[in-house]
């Protein structure tokens, strides 16, 4: 009688406590629940800052490649500046030659002027002289000669005076034609001058244009590289600050779940992991494409059964972002496993699995190339390598 009261006793104060019960597990899943859609709410944006980040990196890319054709732009530059500063050069002592030429036709014009204005004056001098002598013919000479000496005397003085006048005229006709030619050359040597120094000019411009053009293109490259160093810097801060929030959910939220479980049977792994598919890796943890691959991909066909690797409870099944679906189950003291990519689930959130059971099913959902599983093992959230577990 004793015992059958106590017994009673007992069932009285568990039906009691069971309300209180009842609503510590509802909290406890509702925690777990809500921590589930705060992490696929900071996942979605993971992917969206991952996704941004990924457009930057591929800018970046293109604009290397833009940057080579502008290293290739300003070496031709830098080549067609030094081509331009050679004619310069040239063209400056061209000039300078031109110039020298100049001074000294110059000064032979001077010079011949001088020599053809002092025989014009010596030859008008003499066309008076010969106008006021009224000079006689050779007839009226050779009849007024006194003797045949006489006449010889009087014809080559004759002979003389027209010879000195041949003379005096062949050489003004000979200064006359070299200032003529001498003019000419002057001139073309001005022409010569006024094209080289139109030349020059047009060089220099050619010269400050292309310096323009190299100033232009270096400018656009530097204004080009930081704004995108600007942009991917500032992406990986906010991916890291989101993935080190992540790292913390996953951790609160395996420290909130219920006490670790004994471990399923001891594969031949001595952390007592199994495979949770049996397929090739095709992408192991690490770096991969400029970011973190917190995982390895294991190619399978989709719907291949995916077994939870150790035993523990389900804290997270719900899509999520790039991984598409994803479960997260916690095996206590901080250690958790995920799988992604997921045709669909065969586990809900706060049930309790064994190791080798059935979570889900592998397929090609998120940001997926093909059928596979992404698995992951985490520590207090962050991800390790999955093959020292395996």
């Amino acid at each position: 009688m004793t015992t059958e009261a106590n017994e009673g006793s007992i069932d009285r104060r568990t039906a009691a406590r069971l309300p209180a019960l009842l609503a510590a597990l509802l909290l406890c899943a509702g925690l777990v629940v809500a921590a589930a859609a705060s992490g696929q709410d900071l996942q979605s944006e993971l992917d969206a800052k991952e996704a941004q980040l990924g457009q930057q990196k591929e800018r970046k890319g293109v604009l290397s490649s833009e940057l080579a054709d502008y290293n290739d732009q300003v070496d031709q530059l830098a080549g067609e500046v030094a081509i331009l500063r050679n004619r310069e050069a040239i063209v400056v002592a061209e000039l300078r030659r031109v110039q020298a030429r100049l001074v000294r036709e110059k000064e032979r014009l001077d010079v011949l002027r001088h020599k053809l204005r002092r025989s014009l004056n010596v030859l008008r001098n003499r066309l008076v002289d010969i106008y006021r002598s009224g000079r006689p013919d050779v007839l009226t000479v050779m009849l007024e000669s006194d003797g045949f000496d006489d006449l010889i005397s009087r014809y080559e003085y004759l002979r003389r005076i027209e010879e000195e006048d041949s003379a005096i005229i062949g050489r003004v006709r000979t200064l006359r034609n070299g200032t003529i030619v001498t003019v000419e050359r002057v001139t073309k040597n001005r022409d010569a001058i006024a094209a080289k120094k139109a030349e020059l000019e047009r060089t220099r411009a050619q010269l400050e244009a292309r310096q323009a053009e190299l100033d232009a293109a270096r400018d656009q490259k530097a204004a080009a590289l930081d704004e995108v160093d600007q942009n991917i810097d500032q992406l990986e801060g906010d991916v890291s600050d989101l993935q080190d929030r992540i790292q913390a959910q996953i951790q609160a939220a395996s420290e909130t779940s219920a006490p670790s479980l004994p471990a399923g049977p001891v594969q031949d792994a001595g952390s007592g992991f199994i495979w949770p598919v049996s397929g090739t890796i095709t992408s192991p943890f690490g770096f991969r494409w400029g970011r973190m691959h917190e995982g390895i991909d294991i190619s399978v066909p989709e719907g291949t059964p995916v077994r939870a690797a150790k035993a523990g409870r389900t804290i997270l099944a719900a899509y999520t972002g790039g991984y598409g679906n994803y479960t997260c189950i916690d095996h206590g003291g901080g250690l958790s496993t995920c799988y992604a990519h997921q045709s669909s689930y065969a586990t809900s959130v706060g049930d309790v699995v064994d190791q080798g059971q059935v979570v889900g099913y592998s397929g090609n959902t998120g940001s997926s190339t093909g059928p596979h599983l992404h698995f992951e093992v985490r520590v207090n959230g962050a991800a390790v390598d999955p093959l020292g577990y395996l």
